[in-house]
């Protein structure tokens, strides 16, 4: 059984629910876990300053009772590193850029049994379904979990976009009317999360 936490996004501007999503990722790990930080959503020339970033963040909001090790996913080696890590951590950023990675794997066989937290354009690509708010249409996921997902629900993501504001109404009928019409669809405001096991 493989454990899903897809986020919205922008957690960091919440606390609360950062402290929150860490004692999920760990509730069910050792007292100390490796934890794996996946960054394929993100330009190479970014990779090392978000992960010391994210690691120092997760540190911060750790329970006081786990002492985890992190180690910076890369492409070459993913495979094995999954397999020596108890928990993933896959970032968002673009939904493109992280397919074009993640498609170059066999997911979800390689993370079978783990923990595996999502954010934004990650959970995107977790759904069957999602809407992008950077391409503001909706797009079809890797299909692991069998929802629709829109991230960064009625936020101001994007305020200063010179497309203008999100119009969140119209997009969630435009992923309410995409693809298969039975799947549940979860729009998260920021820093929410949800658990799927399967």
């Amino acid at each position: 059984m493989t454990k899903y936490i897809l986020n919205s996004g922008g957690i960091k501007k919440y606390p609360d629910k950062l402290k929150k999503i860490n004692q999920e990722l760990v509730k069910d790990l050792s007292e100390s876990p490796k934890v794996l930080i996946c960054i394929f959503a993100e330009k190479r020339e970014d990779w090392e300053e978000k992960y010391e970033n994210n690691k120092q963040i997760m540190l911060e909001n750790m329970p006081e009772s786990i002492s985890p090790s992190f180690e910076l996913a890369m492409p070459n080696k993913f495979v094995e590193q999954v397999k020596n890590s108890e928990a993933i951590i896959i970032l968002g950023g673009d939904d493109h850029l992280l397919r074009y990675w993640l498609d170059q794997f066999d997911i979800p066989k390689i993370w079978d049994g783990k923990t595996v937290s999502v954010m934004s354009a990650s959970s995107d690509a977790m759904a069957t379904n999602y809407w992008t708010c950077d391409w503001r249409q909706t797009g079809d996921g890797l299909g692991i979990l069998p929802i629709k997902f829109i991230p960064h629900y009625k936020s101001d993501y994007g305020v200063d976009d010179p497309r203008g504001p999100i119009d969140w109404d119209k997009a969630y009928k435009e992923l309410e009317n995409y693809g298969d019409k039975s799947l549940p669809i979860y729009a998260l405001e920021e820093g929410d999360f949800i658990v799927i096991n399967k």
